[in-house]
């Protein structure tokens, strides 16, 4: 097998495709479709997303200091594409798509409702790059949606049809590979019977 040396350029595919909410009032709430986004540290929570400066929710963020990365599921694709391709300065995009707005916990971004899980952030530091700057952010809540948490109080992500993307392209989740650890775990005593 021979490889073909390409430019330099961003190759980590697949990436979450995400809905970040942002605004403080219904005047500038707006979404915007993300990809370029992940977590940078554990305690405290951090994440980031990185925005080009002439998108119309940079200047909500950069002035709110705020936004909420809004996790996306199969039944959200179109709203996900549609809010990457449409500029919230011409229209309402919880409108458009009828995606809910939902009052945050801890910040005045709001949520999108019919998102699995949102993620209510706090802008820590604006970091200029080049095409794009990445807002860094801490995580000051986590809201659930409670029809994919079990008896037990796990949640259940894959049971929401998680999406993702990959070279303009939009997937569902497959099968389950393994679990974190499974390469190194102990395998199960045999149990033999007496004869």
């Amino acid at each position: 097998m021979a490889k073909i040396n390409w430019k330099p350029g961003n190759m980590l595919y697949p990436l979450p495709a995400v809905l970040v909410s942002c605004g403080n009032n219904k005047d500038n709430y707006n979404i915007i479709t993300i990809a370029w986004t992940g977590t940078i540290c554990t305690n405290p929570p951090m994440t980031y997303i990185s925005v080009r400066p002439n998108r119309y929710s940079y200047n909500i963020i950069k002035e709110t200091k705020e936004f909420v990365i809004n996790l996306t599921c199969e039944n959200l694709v179109k709203a996900v594409d549609y809010c990457g391709v449409k500029s919230g300065k011409d229209i309402n995009k919880f409108s458009e798509m009828n995606l809910t707005i939902e009052k945050a916990t801890k910040i005045d971004a709001p949520l999108i409702a019919e998102s699995p899980v949102n993620i209510e952030c706090i802008v820590k530091d604006i970091v200029k790059l080049g095409s794009h700057d990445m807002f860094i952010a801490e995580v000051v809540a986590v809201n659930a949606d409670d029809q994919y948490i079990d008896k037990n109080n796990k949640f259940h992500l894959d049971k929401s049809n998680p999406i993702c993307y990959s070279h303009g392209t939009y997937f569902s989740l497959g099968k389950k590979l393994g679990t974190f650890g499974y390469s190194v775990a102990k395998k199960p005593k045999k149990k033999y019977r007496k004869k």
